[in-house]
């Protein structure tokens, strides 16, 4: 009997276990999406001069994130035929390559309310939008701030598609593997993401807290952003982030990063 006891005290501590700790954890993968092709004025993304490259090639990248069966859309690009930069194959049309159909989409996050990061959410209308709470009321004030894509976000702002509005991180599904951080100074309500994979380990999606690998770098601040100093401070965060989890960060406008990830269809795990 003595040594029955302990065996069964032993065998009903790990029956009492919360089911989360018991079940294995859900797949994470990575993809990026081509959403838009370009080039910028270099010289426009800084307040102290430090560029001089009047042409530099600039992309837009979409991504799609597998999390066990769920989905989640971050970022979506410019609406195709809406400027020379916006893609030529839709976001959906990606979408149906991976074999994901919108209802399986189950978050849409946005870094931003600019359209070229915003302008194909009406792929996904049955996303929950994940978007900044600052973010949000700027978009939806009586007078939306200047930039801001309202025609992007009618579906959610007349209350067809459910909005969760972020005021700090957020732990999207709730075991750390995707993660919104609050990165703010390009625009008020600012997001970036990141992303933990078991293979590649780590990886930080900047939105537009830096534009090129210079801005992040050398902490350079557009002219244009909302707020210089928290743009430093996202940009620091970012930095810190990324010494201290080893993570790979992605400069979504940079195409230097575009190799960063496998080339689509393919996914980094």
């Amino acid at each position: 009997m003595r040594t029955i006891l302990p065996a069964l005290l032993v065998a009903g501590a790990f029956c009492g276990l919360p089911a989360t700790a018991q079940q294995p954890a859900a797949e994470v993968t990575l993809a990026r999406l081509d959403c838009g092709n370009g080039f910028n004025d270099q010289r426009r993304f800084s307040d102290t001069f430090a560029y001089t490259e009047p042409r530099m090639p600039f992309t837009f990248s979409c991504y799609v994130i597998k999390h066990g069966d769920d989905y989640m859309v971050w970022d979506t690009g410019y609406k195709p035929g809406s400027n020379p930069n916006a893609p030529t194959i839709t976001l959906l049309e990606q979408l149906t390559q991976l074999k994901i159909r919108p209802e399986q989409v189950k978050f849409v996050g946005i870094s931003h309310f600019h359209a070229d990061h915003s302008g194909q959410l009406d792929a996904v209308p049955g996303a929950t939008l994940l978007i900044g709470e600052r973010e949000w009321a700027a978009l939806t004030a009586p007078t939306p701030m200047a930039g801001a894509n309202v025609a992007g976000f009618t579906h959610w702002i007349s209350g067809g598609g459910k909005v969760e509005t972020q005021a700090a991180d957020k732990d999207v599904f709730g075991d750390g593997t995707v993660v919104i951080l609050r990165t703010p100074g390009h625009t008020p309500g600012h997001q970036a993401l990141l992303v933990r994979l078991k293979e590649k380990g780590p990886v930080l999606l900047s939105g537009d807290a830096a534009h090129f690998h210079e801005n992040f770098e050398k902490n350079g601040v557009p002219g244009f952003n909302y707020d210089r100093a928290q743009t430093v401070a996202s940009i620091e965060r970012l930095k810190e982030i990324q010494k201290n989890l080893k993570a790979t960060v992605i400069i979504q406008h940079d195409p230097r990063d575009i190799d960063k990830l496998p080339p689509f269809p393919n996914a980094a795990r």
